[in-house]
């Protein structure tokens, strides 16, 4: 991957926590509003052990193209203390991925949640348009105007796109190459999945994604299939957001800390790139248009 071109971040300052944490409910709000099995999910880790929850991570999707792209979201977290972590390439689906690592808070023994526990990771993904065939680039292109990318915090938080909503045609032409480019130009800045953390995963069997070292477990649910209305009048059922669940082991440097003293820089840090290709099929479209 080439040098990471993303403008570095500012301390926090005054309130600016608050306001940061703020913004994540919000943005969580709107997620769990559009995504009704996803809010069931949520509802009954919250039931079970609402104190000890924490989210490892939330992924958004864009499309780099006239400044939608990564930086359009990232600038504004890295405002506010968040820094590149990495990235990873997928060259045959056309998509760049960074992460981004929360600023140093104060975190309680107790903290959870949002409110305050420890600050979410954060993947962007971007779809790389230039490099899709000419016509995909026409349609995204036609909706997609130049600077509208700067509103992408408040369009994930109000759950509205920036762009007019596209044709079924539209729609249905661009995800015969590009489903993730088909997914962003309908579902727009809206969180596309939230992954939890805190949860002892099991590592049988075949559905756990576990990365080379070991130290990585993750697993997601397929996202559910909602009706769309499209600009044209017709509406589809078509992939919406999902959830997934995120175990960090502790990094074998730490393995003699007590249980009770870990925190997260202890556990393993960074993503996969098989974990996370299996990770972004959890909205693969199971019907060809």
């Amino acid at each position: 991957m080439g040098s990471f071109d993303l403008r570095h971040s500012s301390s926090f300052k005054g309130g600016s926590e608050i306001f940061l944490r703020n913004v994540f409910e919000n943005i969580l709000k709107t997620y769990l509003r559009k995504n009704p099995t996803a809010k069931t999910i949520w509802e009954l880790v919250q039931s079970l052990d609402n104190e000890k929850i924490c989210y490892d991570h939330f992924t958004f999707r864009t499309l780099k193209v006239d400044g939608y792209g990564i930086d359009s979201l990232s600038s504004f977290f890295m405002d506010y203390g968040y820094k590149i972590g990495g990235g990873l390439d997928f060259p045959n689906k056309k998509l760049r991925i960074l992460w981004f690592s929360p600023p140093d808070v104060h975190v309680p023994n107790d903290g959870h949640g949002l409110g305050n526990g420890p600050l979410p990771r954060l993947v962007i993904a971007e779809v790389l348009v230039d490099e899709l065939s000419p016509e995909s680039q026409g349609i995204i292109r036609k909706y997609l105007k130049p600077e509208g990318g700067k509103q992408a915090v408040l369009s994930s938080i109000l759950g509205s796109l920036i762009w007019e909503k596209p044709t079924w045609t539209d729609f249905k032409q661009l995800a015969k190459e590009s489903e993730f480019a088909a997914w962003t130009l309908i579902h727009g800045y809206t969180m596309n999945h939230l992954a939890f953390a805190g949860f002892k995963l099991n590592s049988d069997g075949e559905i756990l994604k576990v990365s080379q070292d070991g130290l990585l477990f993750q697993v997601s649910s397929i996202s559910e299939r909602l009706p769309a209305t499209f600009a044209d009048g017709v509406t589809e059922i078509i992939p919406a957001s999902y959830i997934e669940f995120t175990q960090r082991q502790v990094l074998p440097e730490f393995k003699d800390v007590p249980h009770d003293e870990i925190k997260e820089f202890h556990r393993r840090e960074a993503f996969e790139l098989d974990n996370a290709n299996h990770v972004m099929k959890g909205t693969r479209f199971t019907t060809k248009f």
